[in-house]
């Protein structure tokens, strides 16, 4: 079962994953957010193709530890079954893909390659 978000770390980037047959529903959440979240959240670009580690299609919300509250509790009620990525942002990439990786709705493999792990 993947690992709900925790209010554990200062940042956080939050990875909202969509394809084809989703990717009307996720630029109409992307507007949305764009309209309702700042300036708790920065939205990001939307990218109809797998973008760095994310294996699907995605657009990224930037946010806090103050505003983490507000954005998953937004995120929850409005990704109408759309599976998040969320992940601290500590500076070390392997371990926020990783470790720190925190999900809404179903996991889904990344592509940890372009990673170098700091531990080993």
């Amino acid at each position: 079962m993947p690992r709900r978000p925790e209010n554990i770390y200062p940042r956080y980037h939050a990875h909202v994953y969509f394809g084809p047959a989703t990717v009307e529903q996720a630029r109409a959440l992307r507007e949305l957010a764009l309209v309702e979240l700042p300036p708790a959240a920065t939205v990001g670009r939307f990218h109809e193709k797998p973008v760095g580690p994310h294996p699907h299609w995605s657009f990224q919300l930037a946010f806090g530890a103050d505003g983490f509250e507000r954005i998953i509790g937004w995120l929850e009620s409005r990704r109408a079954g759309l599976d998040v990525l969320v992940h601290g942002e500590t500076g070390d990439d392997y371990a926020d893909h990783t470790a720190h990786a925190m999900w809404l709705g179903n996991d889904a493999p990344l592509d940890l390659s372009m990673f170098v792990r700091k531990d080993a």
